[in-house]
């Protein structure tokens, strides 16, 4: 079964590859990203991730693959670091707190149907001081970034706990991948 995964992540493609999935197109969705009003982060990561799947094309047969990863504090979803002022705040933010990394997915099957799954992982940061965020907004691994952060990099040391999927905080929760891509009736051991 061709798979198209609609997303232009790397690390997506990589996290796919554990899986023994190489999607056979990979597409680049095009969706206006912002919160609408009063969203809450599950809502809106799910909502990405399905506007991400329905925005590329789809032909007979193929299934798509898409997701999302959004940094929530409470209530708050945070924004992707763009600037190098907006990770010194969103780190300054995270800095001694737990957070939550919201990893969306959504499979649309070779008929048509769509189904979605959300992984929720709760990552704690020690307290960062004014050098450690320095030092890593110096290195860039983090622009660009969902809170501003990599945590397959250097921003793993400032982890002090994680509960839940370490693979979701990447950007894509390979469990429940998995379980999605295999109701789409792909053949998975």
């Amino acid at each position: 079964m061709p798979i198209v995964l609609a997303s232009s992540s790397p690390r997506r493609r990589d996290l796919l590859a554990r899986l023994g999935v190489v999607p056979d197109r990979v597409a680049s969705p095009d969706i206006d990203e912002a919160p609408r009003p009063a969203e809450l982060p599950r809502s809106y990561a799910l909502r990405l991730a399905v506007e991400k799947a329905h925005a590329v094309d789809r032909a007979e047969g193929e299934i798509v693959v898409a997701g999302d990863t959004t940094i929530a504090l409470g209530r708050r979803i945070l924004p992707p670091a763009e600037t190098k002022e907006v990770q010194r705040k969103l780190l300054r933010l995270m800095s001694g707190r737990r957070h939550h990394a919201l990893s969306a997915v959504c499979v649309i099957d070779a008929g048509g149907t769509v189904r979605t799954r959300l992984a929720d992982t709760i990552v704690a940061f020690k307290p960062l001081s004014d050098d450690e965020i320095d030092a890593y907004i110096a290195c860039g691994e983090g622009l660009g970034k969902a809170g501003g952060y990599a945590i397959q990099g250097r921003a793993e040391a400032f982890v002090r706990f994680l509960q839940g999927s370490h693979s979701g905080v990447v950007g894509l929760p390979l469990f429940e991948t998995r379980a999605l891509l295999k109701s789409a009736g792909l053949p998975l051991v």
